[in-house]
Formats: structure tokens, sequence, C-alpha cells
């Protein structure tokens, strides 16, 4: 069975071909592993799967004549494409320390994939309507999240000298004084140096995320019977 490069067939791969690109162009910008030539080979594949899938419905009718012959599921291949974006999407999220990475690049590949779909099945308008929202997303939304004070984790250590160091009600006292909120907290003490280790994960607001550590530890530095601050 072969299928016809009819204009309407050029038509769709043309606009899942361009907005491929324009999808990966703001990917490629950023050093993003699954950049440019990924998203555009994402986009095209999902839209030639779908005019692969829409042909073999269309076919079926001729073959038959009648509705009671065979008639594929148009949107079955559709679901093997999604299931399949799922395995690539997770293979560009990553993570590095405590920093989760590629979850938009991932994205990116699926609206990608669906813009490709909605291509292939000739819903131009929504496609595009879909590949404006997507491009808007990605370039118009960074400058509002600039403005969205969302919460940053960090892990303090403070190591005190035992007995007579600075208690746990100073140090989360003082911690509170920087708007800073204590999630977790474990105590190490170490008998044959005579000392004692807290170690907390902080919640607290973006903002001044490199002033605030230098004067947390500044501050922390002056309790007595601090030895050691770490910030990370």
């Amino acid at each position: 069975m072969s299928f016809a490069l009819s204009p309407e067939v050029l038509l769709r791969l043309g606009l899942a071909f361009g907005a491929g690109i324009l999808l990966g162009i703001e990917r490629e910008s950023h050093g993003r592993g699954a950049g440019l030539r990924t998203t555009a080979l994402v986009c095209l594949a999902a839209c030639v799967a779908m005019v692969i899938s829409d042909s073999f419905y269309v076919t079926s009718f001729q073959l038959t004549g009648t509705a009671a012959g065979w008639h594929p599921d148009p949107a079955r291949l559709a679901a093997g494409v999604l299931s399949g974006m799922g395995f690539l999407g997770a293979g560009v999220v990553m993570r590095q320390n405590h920093v989760i990475k590629g979850v938009t690049t991932a994205a990116v590949l699926w609206i990608a994939t669906v813009i490709g779909l909605a291509f292939g099945t000739g819903s131009y308008a929504l496609g595009l309507a879909g590949l404006a929202l997507a491009m808007l997303t990605l370039l118009g939304l960074p400058y509002v999240e600039q403005y969205v004070q969302n919460d940053w984790y960090s892990t303090l250590a403070v190591a005190v000298r035992e007995p007579g160091g600075a208690s746990l009600e100073a140090i989360t006292e003082l911690l509170s004084r920087h708007q800073l909120k204590l999630k977790s907290m474990e105590l190490e003490y170490d008998l044959a140096a005579g000392t004692r280790k807290m170690i907390g994960q902080v919640k607290y607001k973006k903002g001044d995320l490199v002033g605030l550590p230098s004067r947390l530890s500044a501050e922390l530095a002056r309790l007595p019977g601090v030895l050691q601050i770490e910030w990370r």
C-alpha cells in the first residue's frame, strides 16, 4: 500500500516540521540536550504517523465500500506515539545533586508530538493554536516567573562544641528571624571530639540567594561554641 504525497499531506508535513523547528530553536538556545533536531524530528514523526493512520482509515473505506468492512482505529497509532514519547521524554530528565533538570524539555517534546498529531490529522487551526500557546509559554512566562516568590530548599549543617555550645532553640530562632523554616533535622554527636552537629533542610523564599547564606553564616558564627557552618 502506497501513500500519495498530495498537496494536503505536504502541507501537514511542512507545518509540523516548522512547528518542531520553532520549538527546537527555543530549547537549543538554552543548550538543552533535546534541541533543534530532536524536537523537529519528534514533531515530524508524529505527523507522519498520523498521516499513515488517517490514510489507513480512508483506504479501508475505499477497499470495502461499506461501513461494515475493515476500519482501523485512527486513534490507536496516535496513542502508541504518545506512549513512546514517554521514554524519550524520560531520557532528557536528569537529577544533579538536589536539582531536577530537563522537565521543561520533556514537556516541549510532548507538546511537539501532540502538535504533530494535530497537523497530521489536518487540524490546522488546532495545531497552530497549540504552537502559539506553546511558544508563549516558553518565551513569555519566564518574565512572569521572575516575579513569583517560589520556595527554595538548602541543607544547613552547624557544628558546635558540646557542652556549652549554642542550643538548638537558639539556632532555630535565628533561622526564623531570616524567614527560614526548618523542614527536617538530624543530630550527630561526636563524644570523642566533644561536638554536636545539627544537619537540617531549610525552606525559604527565592530572594537574595547570594547574600542570605553569608549573612546567616556570620550571625551563626557569633553564637557561643559554633565550630563549623556548611550551607549547600
